[in-house]
Parts: structure tokens; sequence; C-alpha cells
């Protein structure tokens, strides 16, 4: 029955529209981002309309501008065959030493295994909020798209527009939130060192160069024009401010909770080897 709700929750979810820009025409990658490092390891193709990252080191890309609200989304193929060791990203990230960020990371794996999805939460330049889950679906196969919600109430990440994390804003109680001007960034690198089992596998070079592929780069966000601008990106003029997005819905409520029940397979706010007290936001 559990298998059955689900699958009608995923038609649910693929038939709504969580994004304004579903609805508008596909743009180049070069109208809102740039190289930021590996340029011979960046492939642009379908007039601009697809990126592919190739790794035999690292290489990356961000946006040309930071935004200080927004509901950002990209369409990933991760890299196939054997790709332990890999990580491929796509976050938002500010700038200095006590940053702000938010992570989707996707952690490789040996041939025939699963992928996991790792999502951290790094507020005045303090991490350790990981969670990470099990993905329904075969990642590598087809494109699927990836979204993080930010505004003053919560941050949300969806796969395929069901939500597979909520961070709320806590500040009030002395919960770090983000509130930094952020760049959209993505990136193929190594992390052979943690993460596959615990960096126990490590990557095989012999399936180099690995390949993950990129699309949809339009931009529903704040942009951040100078200092002054940064805290009218909580503004109520942007649609993903509106009172629709302080909290889910009931039918995006029961989709989390079935993702956190059946696919989750870790979360910091459970784990009392590494924080004996919960951390504030988990109470």
């Amino acid at each position: 029955m559990g298998s059955i709700l689900f699958v009608f929750l995923l038609l649910v979810a693929a038939n709504g529209v969580l994004s304004k820009g579903n609805m508008t025409k596909e743009i180049s990658f070069h109208q809102n981002y740039k190289v930021i490092w590996g340029d011979n390891y960046v492939l642009s193709s379908n007039q601009g309309k697809e990126v592919q990252l190739k790794m035999d080191n690292s290489s990356g890309f961000g946006s040309k501008m930071t935004y200080g609200s927004g509901l950002f989304h990209m369409k990933i193929k991760l890299p196939n065959r054997n790709s332990a060791g890999v990580v491929t990203t796509y976050y938002l990230s500010s700038e200095g030493n006590k940053h702000d960020e938010l992570d989707f990371e996707f952690l490789g794996n040996r041939e025939g295994k699963p992928y996991r999805l790792q999502t951290n939460i790094f507020a005045d330049g303090k991490g350790n909020r990981e969670q990470r889950i099990r993905l329904w679906f075969d990642p590598r196969a087809h494109f699927h798209t990836y979204q993080i919600l930010w505004n003053q109430h919560q941050i949300v990440f969806y796969v395929d527009n069901i939500p597979i994390r909520v961070y709320k804003n806590k500040s009030n109680i002395g919960v770090g939130y983000p509130t930094k001007p952020m760049q959209i960034q993505a990136s193929l690198w190594d992390g052979d060192s943690w993460a596959t089992n615990g960096g126990k596998t490590k990557t095989n070079w012999k399936y180099a160069p690995f390949k993950a592929n990129f699309q949809g780069f339009d931009v529903n966000g704040c942009q951040i024009l100078s200092s002054s601008n940064s805290q009218n990106c909580f503004s109520e003029k942007y649609w993903w401010n509106s009172q629709k997005f302080w909290q889910l819905s009931p039918s995006q409520h029961r989709q989390y909770e079935h993702v956190r029940h059946k696919y989750m397979t870790y979360d910091y706010c459970i784990d009392r080897i590494r924080f004996p007290q919960p951390p504030l936001e988990c109470l």
C-alpha cells in the first residue's frame, strides 16, 4: 500500500508546477553561468542548452550573479558505470570564512550499487548538518530536476518536485540561518577520501573521464546588485516568498514523510555519537 501511495504522490508532483520557471523558455548556459575551473573539461552543446562536466581531476561552473533568495533548479544526469569516489554537486555558496551554503552532493558508487544523495546546510560557517537518502530511480539513466527553495521562512530541497528536506528558520531561538548573498555552483570532483563507504572504496581511474550533464540554466532568484538591496530579497514581491511557500502543503508533507521513512539512510539529528545532545534546530 505504501508503494502505491508514493506512486500516486509522484504523479501529483509531476503534474504540479512548483516553479514558475518551468513555463519560461530555455536559455543558454552563458547567459547566467560561467566556467569556474577546469575550462578544458566543461563542454557546451545544443546551442548552450546543455553542459557536460568531465573529471580527470575536477571541473565546475557557477552563476555570474549572486542571489539573496529564490527557488533554484537544475536538471542533472549523473556519471554512469563505476563512479565510486566521484562527487557531483549542485549548491549555493557565499564567500568568506563564515560562509552560508546549501548543498546537493551526489555520492558515486560501484557499478550496480545505488547513488547516495547527501544534503548539507552551512550558516555562518557552521555545517555538519548532513542528511542522506537513497533515490527511488537511477539518476544516471535520465535527467532529473533538483531544486532548492530559500526564503525567509524555510529552506526546502526537492527532487522532481518531491520535498526531501526541510530546514525551518529558527533564528529566533539562536539557530543559524543562511542570509548571505550566494552564488549558484556545480562541480564534479574526486572525493574518494570520504564519499563511498566512508572512503574505503576508492575512485577507479580506468573509468575516467567521468561525465555529468546539466540542463536548465534559467534562474528564479533575487539578484544582489548591491549591499543595499540584499534585505529586499525577502520581499513578498518575489513569488517564492509568498505565503504559499512558507510551509509545505498537506500533499507535500505526505511526500516528505514518505521519503524520510522509506529512503533516508542518515540524519545528523539522530546521530548520538556525533551529537550526544541534539542540535537545537532538531528539537
